[in-house]
């Protein structure tokens, strides 16, 4: 149990990307310490599995942040079954892979139409409720907001764009009693790995990344509500991305030369990291 577990009750979240995930997760662990919750996400039909699990006090309902009006609709659905808004968590994205001599222009502006304009839509159309009730926002980026890797620019550039939004919405929001909390999970269980570059699942995909490294979602879900209750201005997310966040501020030098061996060894064997 930790010190934020009483503060949800009678709180209202919406969580964007509900349908797996941190985003699942998150939902689950509201509802656990007796808050409501409308999960979004495309797949309507799994987010509506989702909530009639968890009971009367949650609601599934599709949406895409990349529609105007979407993120708003669910708003409204929030306040009229629960009473409004207390809670944004902009968790909906997914990761283009490749080089940049693999990309086109299309699939940098499919990365940064969900990771950052759908954040920032997500933001503006849930503030003035948020506003009203002195809200809280939760912006999940990434500890590649922080550490830029070979193969991953498109990713890793939405991902630095969302940490500079989140900074400086912080600021913006500050007299207005709302607080922005950048979220910076590394590997978190999720279905991100297994989502291609134009966003479609591939169920059956094995996860690249050791077992070992990956921080259980619910676990995950736990730190992201602490932060956000406890309006930080930042959490970063597994132990091995505390340490590539330290060693990025205290010694780029290192990352840097780490990355360029790391990029070497994957283009030697034909494969991206």
């Amino acid at each position: 149990m930790t010190q934020y577990e009483s503060q949800l009750a009678g709180k209202v979240a919406l969580v964007t990307g509900a349908s797996a995930g941190i985003g699942e997760a998150l939902a689950r662990e509201i509802v656990r310490r007796g808050g409501s919750v409308l999960l979004l996400a495309r797949r309507e039909e799994r987010v509506q599995e989702i909530a009639s699990e968890l009971g009367e006090r949650a609601v599934g309902m599709g949406g895409d942040v990349t529609r105007d009006g979407d993120v708003a609709r669910a708003v409204a659905v929030a306040r009229e079954r629960f009473g409004g808004v207390d809670l944004l968590f902009v968790n909906a994205g997914f990761g283009v892979n490749g080089r940049v001599d693999e990309l086109s222009l299309d699939d940098y502006r499919r990365q940064f139409e969900t990771n950052v304009f759908g954040a920032i839509r997500s933001v503006q159309e849930a503030l003035p409720e948020l506003k009203a009730r002195s809200g809280a926002i939760g912006i999940v980026g990434s500890v590649n907001g922080y550490v830029s890797i070979a193969g991953w620019s498109a990713y890793c550039m939405s991902k630095h764009a969302v940490r500079s939004f989140a900074t400086s919405l912080r600021a913006e929001l500050a007299n207005a009693g709302v607080s922005v909390t950048h979220l910076a999970p590394g590997f978190v269980e999720s279905e991100f790995r297994r989502v291609d570059n134009q966003a479609k699942l591939h169920e059956t995909a094995r996860d690249p990344v050791p077992t070992f490294l990956v921080m259980p979602a619910d676990r995950a879900a736990i730190s992201m509500l602490d932060a956000v209750l406890a309006r930080r201005g930042e959490a970063v997310i597994t132990a091995h991305g505390k340490v590539a966040v330290h060693f990025q501020r205290h010694a780029p030098w290192l990352v840097a030369r780490a990355l360029e061996v790391g990029a070497g060894l994957a283009h030697r064997f034909g494969k991206s990291i």
